[in-house]
Protein backbone atom coordinates (compact mmCIF):
# COMPACT_ATOMS: atom_id res chain seq x y z
CA UNK A 1 0.00 0.00 0.00
CA UNK A 2 1.31 3.73 -0.82
CA UNK A 3 2.12 5.63 1.98
CA UNK A 4 0.09 9.33 2.36
CA UNK A 5 1.91 11.74 1.10
CA UNK A 6 2.01 14.75 3.71
CA UNK A 7 2.76 18.69 3.44
CA UNK A 8 3.69 20.68 6.31
CA UNK A 9 3.41 24.23 5.49
CA UNK A 10 4.70 26.69 8.04
CA UNK A 11 5.19 30.22 8.48
CA UNK A 12 6.97 31.07 11.77
CA UNK A 13 8.18 34.56 13.20
CA UNK A 14 9.68 33.62 16.65
CA UNK A 15 9.48 29.62 16.67
CA UNK A 16 5.80 28.72 18.32
CA UNK A 17 4.77 27.85 14.67
CA UNK A 18 7.99 25.98 13.77
CA UNK A 19 8.14 23.92 16.45
CA UNK A 20 4.30 23.04 15.91
CA UNK A 21 5.41 22.47 12.25
CA UNK A 22 8.38 20.27 13.38
CA UNK A 23 5.77 18.61 16.13
CA UNK A 24 3.01 17.49 13.13
CA UNK A 25 6.15 16.20 10.88
CA UNK A 26 7.34 13.56 13.79
CA UNK A 27 4.15 12.82 13.75
CA UNK A 28 3.01 12.20 10.56
CA UNK A 29 5.84 9.84 9.94
CA UNK A 30 5.10 7.98 13.30
CA UNK A 31 1.52 7.65 11.32
CA UNK A 32 3.25 6.00 8.62
CA UNK A 33 3.23 9.11 6.05
CA UNK A 34 6.09 10.38 3.84
CA UNK A 35 6.41 13.97 5.31
CA UNK A 36 7.79 17.24 3.82
CA UNK A 37 8.09 20.48 5.76
CA UNK A 38 8.28 23.45 4.15
CA UNK A 39 8.43 27.05 5.45
CA UNK A 40 7.05 30.11 3.87
CA UNK A 41 9.78 32.48 2.79
CA UNK A 42 9.84 35.62 5.02
CA UNK A 43 8.51 38.81 3.25
CA UNK A 44 9.00 41.58 6.19
CA UNK A 45 11.33 43.89 6.31
CA UNK A 46 14.91 43.61 7.54
CA UNK A 47 14.30 46.75 10.38
CA UNK A 48 10.89 45.08 11.13
CA UNK A 49 12.98 41.66 11.91
CA UNK A 50 15.87 43.37 13.60
CA UNK A 51 13.37 45.19 16.00
CA UNK A 52 12.50 41.88 17.86
CA UNK A 53 15.40 39.89 19.25
CA UNK A 54 13.05 36.68 19.15
CA UNK A 55 12.07 36.89 15.15
CA UNK A 56 15.80 37.92 14.11
CA UNK A 57 17.14 35.00 16.26
CA UNK A 58 14.32 32.41 14.28
CA UNK A 59 15.23 33.84 11.36
CA UNK A 60 18.93 33.43 10.90
CA UNK A 61 18.29 29.81 12.73
CA UNK A 62 15.81 28.56 9.84
CA UNK A 63 16.48 31.03 6.87
CA UNK A 64 18.37 27.60 5.14
CA UNK A 65 15.45 25.31 5.59
CA UNK A 66 13.18 24.14 2.61
CA UNK A 67 10.90 26.96 1.55
CA UNK A 68 7.24 26.01 -0.20
CA UNK A 69 6.39 25.56 -3.45
CA UNK A 70 3.04 24.52 -5.41
CA UNK A 71 4.52 21.18 -5.90
CA UNK A 72 5.15 20.65 -2.15
CA UNK A 73 0.78 20.90 -2.33
CA UNK A 74 0.49 19.61 -5.66
CA UNK A 75 2.37 16.55 -4.64
CA UNK A 76 0.57 16.07 -1.41
CA UNK A 77 -2.50 14.05 -0.35
CA UNK A 78 -2.81 16.36 2.70
CA UNK A 79 -1.31 19.44 4.18
CA UNK A 80 -1.40 20.84 6.76
CA UNK A 81 -0.74 25.14 7.21
CA UNK A 82 0.43 27.02 10.27
CA UNK A 83 0.58 30.54 10.72
CA UNK A 84 0.75 32.82 13.43
CA UNK A 85 -2.41 34.68 14.26
CA UNK A 86 -2.29 38.54 12.58
CA UNK A 87 -5.56 40.08 14.06
CA UNK A 88 -7.47 37.42 13.80
CA UNK A 89 -6.23 36.39 10.31
CA UNK A 90 -3.61 34.59 8.34
CA UNK A 91 -0.08 35.78 8.41
CA UNK A 92 1.03 37.85 5.35
CA UNK A 93 3.80 35.21 4.55
CA UNK A 94 1.00 32.34 4.30
CA UNK A 95 -1.17 33.85 2.55
CA UNK A 96 1.22 35.37 -0.53
CA UNK A 97 2.39 31.82 -0.49
CA UNK A 98 -2.03 30.81 -1.25
CA UNK A 99 -2.04 33.52 -3.30
CA UNK A 100 0.33 32.28 -6.19
CA UNK A 101 -1.47 28.44 -6.48
CA UNK A 102 -3.62 30.35 -8.53
CA UNK A 103 -2.22 27.99 -11.98
CA UNK A 104 -2.66 24.78 -10.26
CA UNK A 105 -6.16 25.96 -8.67
CA UNK A 106 -7.57 26.15 -11.87
CA UNK A 107 -6.16 22.97 -13.15
CA UNK A 108 -7.99 21.52 -9.99
CA UNK A 109 -5.04 20.48 -8.59
CA UNK A 110 -5.53 21.58 -5.17
CA UNK A 111 -9.04 19.65 -4.88
CA UNK A 112 -9.78 16.38 -3.08
CA UNK A 113 -6.40 16.67 -0.73
CA UNK A 114 -6.87 16.84 3.04
CA UNK A 115 -6.52 19.85 4.67
CA UNK A 116 -6.19 21.41 8.93
CA UNK A 117 -4.47 24.18 10.38
CA UNK A 118 -2.88 25.06 13.21
CA UNK A 119 -1.71 28.36 14.72
CA UNK A 120 -0.34 30.30 17.88
CA UNK A 121 -1.20 33.68 19.38
CA UNK A 122 0.47 35.59 22.57
CA UNK A 123 -3.42 35.47 24.35
CA UNK A 124 -5.85 32.59 24.55
CA UNK A 125 -8.50 34.75 23.02
CA UNK A 126 -6.32 36.34 20.48
CA UNK A 127 -7.94 35.20 16.99
CA UNK A 128 -6.93 31.47 17.40
CA UNK A 129 -10.45 30.23 15.62
CA UNK A 130 -10.40 32.99 13.90
CA UNK A 131 -7.82 32.37 11.97
CA UNK A 132 -8.07 28.66 11.34
CA UNK A 133 -11.85 29.78 10.11
CA UNK A 134 -9.90 32.12 7.65
CA UNK A 135 -7.52 30.06 6.72
CA UNK A 136 -10.21 27.72 5.38
CA UNK A 137 -11.83 29.78 3.10
CA UNK A 138 -8.91 29.10 0.63
CA UNK A 139 -9.67 25.92 0.85
CA UNK A 140 -13.53 25.92 0.12
CA UNK A 141 -11.99 27.44 -2.83
CA UNK A 142 -9.63 24.94 -3.64
CA UNK A 143 -12.15 22.08 -3.59
CA UNK A 144 -10.08 20.54 -0.24
CA UNK A 145 -11.59 18.43 2.10
CA UNK A 146 -11.26 19.94 5.91
CA UNK A 147 -10.54 17.83 8.13
CA UNK A 148 -11.01 19.43 11.50
CA UNK A 149 -10.09 17.33 14.75
CA UNK A 150 -13.08 18.37 16.11
CA UNK A 151 -13.63 16.76 19.86
CA UNK A 152 -12.59 13.47 18.51
CA UNK A 153 -10.65 12.48 21.78
CA UNK A 154 -11.09 13.15 25.36
CA UNK A 155 -7.32 15.19 24.65
CA UNK A 156 -9.71 18.01 22.71
CA UNK A 157 -11.12 18.88 25.83
CA UNK A 158 -7.86 19.63 27.20
CA UNK A 159 -6.44 21.80 24.14
CA UNK A 160 -10.00 23.23 23.31
CA UNK A 161 -9.70 24.16 19.85
CA UNK A 162 -12.16 21.72 17.48
CA UNK A 163 -10.99 23.91 14.58
CA UNK A 164 -7.11 22.49 14.50
CA UNK A 165 -4.06 23.02 16.94
CA UNK A 166 -3.68 26.54 18.35
CA UNK A 167 -1.34 27.76 21.43
CA UNK A 168 -1.34 30.96 23.74
CA UNK A 169 2.40 31.86 23.92
CA UNK A 170 1.82 34.84 26.88
CA UNK A 171 2.66 38.46 27.26
CA UNK A 172 6.00 38.04 26.81
CA UNK A 173 5.01 35.48 23.75
CA UNK A 174 7.61 32.91 26.15
CA UNK A 175 4.88 30.01 27.12
CA UNK A 176 6.46 26.99 25.65
CA UNK A 177 4.70 24.44 24.40
CA UNK A 178 2.95 21.71 26.63
CA UNK A 179 1.94 18.25 26.46
CA UNK A 180 -1.60 18.98 25.96
CA UNK A 181 -0.42 20.77 22.71
CA UNK A 182 1.69 17.89 21.52
CA UNK A 183 -0.83 15.76 22.41
CA UNK A 184 -3.56 17.82 20.39
CA UNK A 185 -0.71 18.19 17.41
CA UNK A 186 -0.12 14.23 17.16
CA UNK A 187 -3.70 13.74 17.15
CA UNK A 188 -4.13 16.26 14.45
CA UNK A 189 -1.53 14.35 12.09
CA UNK A 190 -2.44 11.13 12.74
CA UNK A 191 -6.40 12.00 12.29
CA UNK A 192 -4.80 13.49 8.67
CA UNK A 193 -3.01 10.98 7.62
CA UNK A 194 -5.77 8.28 8.76
CA UNK A 195 -8.26 10.36 6.57
CA UNK A 196 -5.99 10.57 3.30
CA UNK A 197 -5.46 7.33 3.87
CA UNK A 198 -8.70 5.88 2.93
CA UNK A 199 -9.11 8.72 0.29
Amino acid sequence: MTSVKLSVIYYSATGTVHAMAERLAEAGQKAGAEVRLRQCPELAPAEAIASNAAWSQHFDRTKDEPKATADDVVWADAVLFGTPVRYGNVSSQLKQFLDTLGPQWVQGLLADKVYAGFTAAQTPHGGQEATLLALYNSIYHFGGIIVPPGYTDPLKFADGNPYGVSHGTGGNNTDPLTEVQFAALDHLAQRVVRQAGKR
